[in-house]
């Protein structure tokens, strides 16, 4: 066997994931080298600053502030800094340069996938994003690869960690969306701004780059519908376990008609919703991450995991390493995205699904009844209806006479069909407050 030349990796970023990158590059190295064929050596790990504190050293030596002269003459460049600048401009140096790049940055991917992608089609070179979503779970492989002959029709994700150890604890412990979101930042799994977080930013980046991947078409964060889990309440998600459900903040992306125009087309969204207790993704707890794949043959595939964490996000970047090395080993231009399909991104109003809502109103008489007519005439069919008389001392003026709370359940409605419904709901006389509307998913 001809021996091949040894491998140069450049890391840029020193963070909780780059060094533990660093550690298994430079621990394992022979073992590495065992299964690639080629021995590979990390020349250096380019950081902001060169006495910050890390979770795992990194020899002084192999340090540097100087990331442009470190990607010259490496043959893969792992970048880990995040954020979009200069990730962005380091990693098109990269790709300009003939070097494979393995990155988990989701919001560059997200933003400026098309453009990087491009970058590293004209020169033959690979682009890596395994670690891009989900941290551990391998997602990005299976559906570029083990399904590429299949047909995906529909993705329901929990990928987001901080969102669902938080509503994990609301159901689990009783805490309140404070409590529960205390309890994480206490924990480190919430950062100090959680707001890209708990605001469904960080799961909507996630949703565009499966959504692109999985139905051969640009998806762009900005088309992705968001909404995140600030509005949730402990009572909401007292009564979903009563019924029979969890809340999850879901990123969903799936294949679609468009009721209106009849075009098909994709649509990719992230919401809280609730899930049936006997669905895979009910049983999800803490910060884990999971991802629901529909394919047409292969049928429901569910990948489960850490979706966050160093040492566990690292596990992703490594397998990405070794992929671009052996690829380096055995030659071959790199693989270019598929976006063949092309399809539209539909809005919101073009997706069907089954909602539960909840409302305040007044217990007499006739109420039900024009509340069913309101539902009918703007074409969302009733499925079930829950009604409890709400206790006069729990009651605040002008609500002091007798009152109860329906809980409807839908049968699948368009989302403008149903948001017709709630707004002429909370135009009803006999509707005191619409106090919580849920889409209903996994049924």
């Amino acid at each position: 066997m001809i021996e091949y030349r040894t491998l140069r990796v450049a890391l840029l970023g020193g963070g909780s994931v780059g060094s533990q990158v660093a550690e298994q590059l430079l621990t394992h190295r022979d073992e590495l080298a065992a299964r690639i064929g080629a021995d590979i050596e990390l020349v250096g790990v380019a950081v902001r600053d060169l006495d910050a504190p890390r979770d795992t050293a990194i020899p002084r030596e192999l340090l540097t502030v100087d990331a442009p002269s470190l990607i010259v003459g490496a043959d893969i460049v792992v970048e880990l800094m995040g954020g979009i600048e200069p990730a962005r401009t380091l990693i098109l140096q990269a790709l300009s340069s003939g070097a494979d790049v393995v990155t988990a940055n989701k919001a560059l991917l997200a933003t400026h996938g098309p453009e990087l992608f491009e970058a590293a089609g004209q020169v033959g070179a690979q682009l890596y994003y395994e670690a891009a979503v989900g941290g551990a779970i391998p997602i990005i492989r299976p559906l570029r690869d083990s399904l590429a002959g299949d047909r995906v029709q529909r993705i329901l994700g929990i990928v987001n960690g901080t969102t669902n150890f938080i509503l994990d604890r609301m159901d689990a412990h009783g805490e309140s969306m404070q409590q529960a979101l205390a309890t994480a930042t206490a924990l480190g799994y919430a950062e100090a701004d959680p707001t890209a977080d708990v605001g469904g930013y960080d799961a909507a980046q996630k949703a565009a780059i499966l959504a692109s991947l999985a139905f051969h078409t640009l998806v762009p964060a900005e088309a992705v519908y968001r909404e995140g889990i600030t509005d949730v309440t402990l009572d909401q998600v007292v009564a979903a376990r009563k019924a029979g459900y969890v809340v999850k903040l879901l990123a969903i992306c799936e294949r679609l008609t468009d009721p209106v125009t009849g075009v098909d087309g994709v649509s990719a969204r992230v919401h809280p919703a609730l899930i049936p207790l006997t669905h895979p993704l009910a049983a999800v707890h803490g910060a884990n991450n999971a991802v629901f794949v529909e394919a047409e043959s292969a049928g429901p595939l569910m990948f489960y995991g850490a979706g966050a964490g160093g040492i566990q996000t690292a596990s992703a970047v490594l397998g990405d390493v070794v992929s671009a090395a052996r690829r380096h080993v055995v030659g071959g231009p790199g693989v270019a995205e598929s976006t063949h399909a092309d399809l539209p991104v539909l809005p919101i109003t073009a997706v069907r699904t089954r909602y539960q809502i909840a409302l305040l109103v007044a217990d007499e008489p006739g109420v039900l009844a024009a509340i069913a007519t309101l539902f009918q005439s703007h074409g969302v069919s009733v499925e079930t209806v829950q009604q409890s008389v709400v206790a006069r001392d729990a009651l605040s003026a002008p609500h002091t006479a007798s009152t109860a709370t329906l809980v409807i359940g839908t049968h699948e409605a368009t989302e403008a069909d149903l948001a017709a419904t709630v707004a002429a709901l909370t135009t009803s006389s006999a509707v005191h407050s619409v106090t919580s509307v849920l889409r209903v998913e996994g049924l």
